[in-house]
Parts: C-alpha cells; structure tokens; sequence
C-alpha cells in the first residue's frame, strides 16, 4: 500500500454516524444503510476491532452480518478503540475532541486513556477526564447506552459517554436481556458496545480463535434482532480493524532513539518526541531506519493532510508528538513504556484498509 489510507471525515466515516441517526437530515447518505434513518427505535452496536476486510473474509462464519444491508465506512486516526469510539460518540474528528491516541502527551507525562493512568497510576483527579475530552456525548440527547459493568465510572467511560445513561451488562445473555429491556421501556436510541472481538485478536491474532469469536458475534447479532419490535432497527459498525503482526515488533534504531526523549502513540502509530534541537535529526535518521516499514511523518505534515479531521486544537495538537512512525507493513514498534499483561498478536492504530475500513451494516424488524 503506497499511500495511507486516510478517514472520510465529510462522508463516510464513524464521525458521522450518531449525528445521521440522531438528527437526520432531509437527505439520507448514500453510505447509511437503507431504512434505518426513520426507524422508529434504534440500537447502535459498536462491535470493538471488526474491520471490512476481516469480515468479508469470514461471511461464511457470519451468516446474519451477511445478510444485513450495508458497506464500508471508513473509521478515524489513528485507528484505535480510544479515539474512534470518541468519535463516535461526540460525532467529531479526534483533532477536535482532543481524544488523539490511546497514550497521548499531557502534562509532560504520557496518559494511557482506557486505564486513565500514568505508569500504572489512577489519575482522574490528577488529570480529569472532561479537562481531555469535554464536549457533551451524542449531540446532548442523552441516550441509554449498554456497556461492561466494570466501565461504570472509568475514566474513558466519563472522558467519551458524559451525559449518557448507564446500563450495564456482566455476560453476553445479559447484553441481550438488558438490550430488550431497554428497547421495552420504548428508550428511541440505544448505543451497545462489546469489546470480545478486540480482546480475542490481541491475544490470538487472525486465526482460528479469531474465526470463533466471529462466528459467536455472529450469533448475538441475530439475538439483538430477535428482541427488536417492528419497525425498529439495528445499525453495526465498529471503531477499526485489525493486521496479524505476530512477533513482528521493530526495535527502534539507536540512531534514532538517541533524538527521542520521549515516545507516545502505540505499536503501529508510534510518536517520537524528539530532543531539543534535534527535531530534523530525529526525522532524518528515522525515515532512514525504518521508511521502509512505514509512513514517516512530522506532526505539521500530518496535520496539514487532514489526518484528524479538518481542524485541531491547540490542545489537541499539543498531544501529538514529532515524529510518528505509521506502520504499513504488518510490524508494530516497540515501546518500552507501552506494555500489557501479554505480547499483542492482533494490532491496530495505523492507517492501511485493513485498520481503517469498518463496516457499516442495518436491518430494520417488520
């Protein structure tokens, strides 16, 4: 792939979803399923690393997918859970709500955002969620939404769901139970969220683990079908896909390194930030080591392609680093300081179609 594969931010794209479902316009995109718009009640199920490519690779494993109406949309940048279901729900570009990455420059210190810490400590106090990220969630309407109970009160849940309504769920049945429930209680828009999906292609990449968790997805689509009333409707779409890099991790150069004081980003969209005075150096030795694995790009060029929307922030941009390392090829970059319980297998962030392609699927009950 010669060139990234850069989001849709006028079009089809995440960013534009809630705000199609929620305040409809008098022309329908062309890319929003048809019949969802003027659905009486809608769920909206985000379902964590189900990327295009994957899926069309697997409709034999997933017969209701399948058959649903639909195609692909394209998600943000990077192409990671943190910014794209930000998106989602603000219906912005990450350069506007300030989401920007999954470990992000703030206060000189490097913010992971799902654990809402810094070096393994909890810093909502320290650095509040509405502080990152404050533009009210889904345009003000305050929806029901249906995620993990043990979300409930995260720093993520506050930064990307304020102003929503908690539901939570401990088990898929239960996702299900609460999803009619909800619908009974006549709620208009529901947001759902599963993140099995993700977890899975972490752990153990595209494979067979892979396909069975699919094919299981597969089924609680056709469950959250069956508890619809007529005239309601189910949207699936996810935040971004997944590249099988397996131990393919590239450890930066010395050369470069010796320009870097500090990294931010992920695997495969690593930020260098670079020493003082030694900005065009570490752009230099870094394309020089590693362009052959992926997209060199400064923070100004990156911005000025429109890489995080049509506008960004003073703080957002403040969050970038100098340098970032885009993967095109199926490595990630190693980051001493971005570890986890387990070597990911399954990676995401960068900008090729397999991260950036989503599908964007709706089947209305009669």
């Amino acid at each position: 792939m010669d060139q990234p594969h850069l989001p849709d931010y006028g079009g089809a794209c995440v960013t534009n979803v809630v705000p199609a479902l929620l305040e409809p316009g008098a022309d329908v995109p062309d890319w929003l399923p048809p019949g969802v718009d003027d659905a009486e009640q809608i769920v909206l199920f985000v379902i964590d690393g189900l990327g295009w490519l994957q899926l069309q690779d697997r409709l034999h494993l997933a017969p209701t997918l399948a058959a649903m109406a639909g195609g692909p949309i394209t998600t943000v940048a990077p192409s990671t859970t943190s910014t794209a279901l930000t998106s989602i729900t603000t219906g912005l570009p990450p350069g506007e709500h300030g989401v920007i990455g999954y470990r992000m420059a703030v206060d000189h210190h490097v913010l992971n955002v799902l654990r809402w810490g810094v070096e393994g400590r909890d810093v909502r106090e320290a650095i509040p969620p509405s502080r990152i990220q404050g533009v009210e969630a889904f345009l003000g309407h305050r929806p029901a939404i249906l995620t993990r109970t043990e979300f409930r009160g995260s720093g993520f849940t506050d930064a990307h769901l304020a102003g929503a309504r908690f539901n939570g769920y401990r088990v898929t049945s239960t996702l299900v139970a609460e999803c009619r429930r909800l619908l009974r209680q006549n709620e208009s828009f529901v947001y759902c969220y599963y993140e099995g999906l993700d977890k899975v292609a972490h752990e153990y990449g595209l494979g067979d683990v892979y396909d069975a968790e699919v094919a299981a997805i597969d089924r609680l689509v056709h469950y959250l079908q069956g508890v619809l009333p007529p005239g309601a409707a189910l949207v699936v779409t996810a935040d971004h896909g997944q590249v099988d890099v397996g131990d393919n991790v590239v450890h930066l150069a010395p050369e470069v390194l010796a320009n870097v004081a500090l990294q931010s980003g992920e695997g495969r969209f690593r930020w260098l930030h670079a020493r003082a005075g030694r900005m065009d150096a570490l752009l230099e030795t870094a394309t020089e080591h590693h362009g052959d694995l992926a997209w060199i790009v400064t923070r100004d060029q990156a911005i000025a392609e429109g890489w995080f929307g049509p506008k960004v922030t003073e703080a957002a941009r403040s969050r970038l680093g100098d340098v970032a390392l885009v993967a095109r090829a199926p490595v990630a970059f190693h980051d001493p300081g971005d570890t986890g319980p387990y070597v990911l297998v399954g990676r995401h962030g960068s900008l090729t179609s397999g991260e950036m392609l989503v599908p964007l699927l709706g089947y209305t009950a009669t």
